[in-house]
């Protein structure tokens, strides 16, 4: 079925951003389009390799897209060095959010993309959140937003996120593990077409606690989550020590791995699949995909930025709305 545009964010305009949306234009100008919401003059003056084209609507910028870079324009407020940021950049990175997110909820874009940028920005621009999520679910009007690294060979959910791992044992807790597995469940069938998505648990200690001889969290907090989510009907085993977890044949055996902490997730994905895996938001009601990497300043400008991740965001962002178009439509 045909879809609007994917809308794209400028994220910080000296990382690699640009560059990486002008290679993503190059490789997917045959295929969905999609529109950055960023500086038109500053993404032109960055080679001709790649025609630029203002436009006005997402629209407009399916028609353009097959021959030049669709940009709705959100000018800078003055010249970007690349691999410096500069906080003079950090109101229109942030408008650059707040309308793709705004065309999203309206339906005028098919899904927002996230070009990457940095938690100094935000709090630069005095937004209340120093990461991407937290501040999407605000401008998207709710949901519990649950982040998902998502490759070829691999999908983990970390179910705490970005806080210190000394504090990881006061913050897991049966509830937390519950609505992830829950969220990441139902996205899975209803995002991926998957009828009956198998979740592997893993546990917190080494060894999986070892039966409570290194740790008790596997006992009093993992195991009765898994316990309620099997009780509502949902394929989830464990818990699995997180050092057998990620080799091939185990990951042969579930959909999604439910991870207690960041690195536990971000790790084995990483090491598999730096360049195709894809960060995309759970839980909220758009669709929300983004490159699995970070600005890069020591590389912008340098030409060696790689556009895989962020192309493989905005083909996954593509076929999740696709899908999602089509469960309205039956």
């Amino acid at each position: 079925m045909s879809l609007p545009p994917l809308a794209l964010t400028m994220g910080d305009p000296a990382g690699i951003g640009p560059e990486i949306t002008r290679a993503a234009w190059r490789a997917l100008r045959g295929r969905h389009p999609f529109a950055v919401i960023a500086d038109p003059d500053h993404l032109a003056s960055l080679g001709s390799d790649v025609p630029v084209r203002a436009v006005e609507t997402l629209a407009e910028a399916a028609a353009v897209f097959p021959r030049a870079l669709p940009v709705l324009a959100e000018p800078l407020a003055c010249p970007v060095r690349p691999g410096v940021a500069d906080p003079a950049h950090a109101p229109a990175i942030v408008r650059s959010v707040e309308r793709a997110v705004a065309l999203a909820r309206s339906g005028a874009a098919a899904a927002v993309v996230t070009n990457p940028l940095a938690k100094t920005t935000l709090l630069d621009a005095g937004i209340g959140h120093t990461g991407h999520t937290m501040w999407l679910k605000d401008l998207a009007g709710g949901g519990t937003p649950v982040m998902m690294l998502a490759g070829p060979m691999l999908r983990v959910v970390p179910v705490t996120v970005h806080i210190p791992l000394a504090e990881v044992p006061r913050a897991l807790t049966a509830d937390a593990i519950v609505a992830a597995g829950r969220i990441t469940a139902a996205a899975l069938a209803a995002d991926y077409g998957l009828a009956a998505p198998r979740l592997a648990v893993a546990g917190l200690n080494p060894h999986a606690g070892e039966s409570g001889t290194v740790g008790r969290e596997e006992i009093e907090v993992i195991a009765p989550a898994i316990a309620a989510l099997q009780a509502d009907g949902i394929d989830a085993t464990g818990p699995h020590p997180g050092d057998s977890l990620f080799h091939a044949a185990a990951r042969a055996t579930y959909d999604a791995a439910l991870c207690m902490y960041h690195d536990q997730a971000l790790i084995p994905i990483k090491a598999l699949d730096f360049a195709n895996a894809v960060n995309v938001t759970l839980g909220l009601p758009i669709v929300r995909t983004s490159p699995d990497h970070g600005t890069a300043y020591g590389i912008a400008g340098k030409g060696l930025a790689d556009p895989t991740s962020l192309i493989a965001a905005l083909e996954m962002a593509a076929a999740i709305a696709a899908r999602r178009g089509e469960r309205k439509a039956a």
